[in-house]
């Protein structure tokens, strides 16, 4: 009787050591796969951020070491017009941008979760232009929208006989033609709103025709709610990328009319690349993070109780 107890306390023990050693050898796999990660990360974006907030704290002009000036980078930039002036630039942007994308991005997500023939296609082609460089996106709605030969004031003044704006040579017109351009980068967003109409359940719809719901019926009342956070999920990615808007503005209008397009992200370009005041732009750099991080908190918070999410069952 001892014996066979003693047969199975030995075997436990080996079946533990053998659990452990197949742990142990999982643990030493997973460091040595993400390591040209984390190595990459260290190096390449933590090393960054740690030397640029040290830089936010002192003069340096990249030729001569860096001074220490302690919080007089920041002093000045609370007292620097230009930047309230970009900071205005780019809120007004955001608020005009993040519910266009949402919007258009919804829209057609809607009409693509459609089933008609060509369907892949034309979800293809509609998501083709968000990967295409921003560069050549620039040039492209350059060319529709110039005042001069563009498409788009030529079609205005044949069809309807109007005389289109000048689109990003107007002061009030600069900011509302760089949100029309967000049409050529909806892709990614209409893709995801695209998923989670795909993954609502039919059986929903199925019982608001029954009691005579209309469409629109069925799209605030069970589609909207659905996939609430998606759509938050959206907003705040479009904030973020709203405050980081730089490519069209340098290429097509370098901040102006009249400083009207002078985005928050191109007066920090110009001024460690143009000035090369890279401690001045550490410091716009921290203020930009703080921005973001604190208007993506207020989403979060605001949107709290409005937002249904399905395994919480809870708004």
């Amino acid at each position: 009787m001892n014996s066979a107890v003693s047969a199975r306390t030995q075997a436990r023990s080996a079946g533990k050591k053998k659990r452990n050693s197949e742990l142990a050898r999982e643990e030493r796999a997973f460091w040595l796969f993400i390591s040209p990660w984390t190595l990459g990360f260290l190096l390449f974006t933590g090393g960054p951020i740690i030397a640029s907030l040290f830089l936010s704290f002192a003069d340096y002009n990249v030729v001569d070491a860096p001074t220490f000036v302690g919080l007089r980078n920041f002093f000045d930039l609370f007292h620097d017009k230009l930047f309230y002036k970009s900071l205005s630039v780019t809120f007004y942007y955001a608020v005009l941008s993040v519910p266009f994308t949402i919007v258009c991005s919804m829209i057609l997500a809607l009409l693509l979760n459609n089933k008609i023939k060509g369907q892949a296609i034309f979800r293809t082609l509609y998501y083709t232009p968000s990967i295409i460089s921003g560069v050549a996106v620039s040039f492209l709605w350059m060319w529709l929208l110039n005042p001069d030969f563009g498409v788009v004031n030529s079609l205005l003044s044949d069809w309807f006989g109007i005389k289109g704006p000048g689109w990003f040579t107007k002061p009030n017109t600069v900011i509302p033609s760089m949100v029309l351009m967000q049409l050529t980068a909806i892709g990614g967003p209409m893709v995801i709103f695209l998923a989670s109409l795909q993954s609502l359940p039919s059986d929903l719809y199925e019982a608001a025709s029954i009691d005579g719901a209309n469409r629109l019926t069925k799209f605030f009342k069970i589609t909207v709610p659905l996939i609430s956070s998606v759509i938050l999920f959206n907003a705040i990615i479009g904030i973020i990328s709203s405050f980081q808007v730089f490519t069209q503005a340098y290429v097509i209008t370098k901040g102006g009319p009249d400083w009207n397009s002078y985005f928050y992200v191109l007066y920090l370009f110009n001024t460690a690349f143009a000035q090369f005041r890279m401690g001045y732009a550490s410091a716009q750099a921290w203020i930009l993070f703080i921005v973001i991080f604190v208007l993506t908190m207020l989403a979060l918070l605001v949107s709290k109780r409005l937002i249904y999410y399905e395994y919480d069952d809870k708004r």
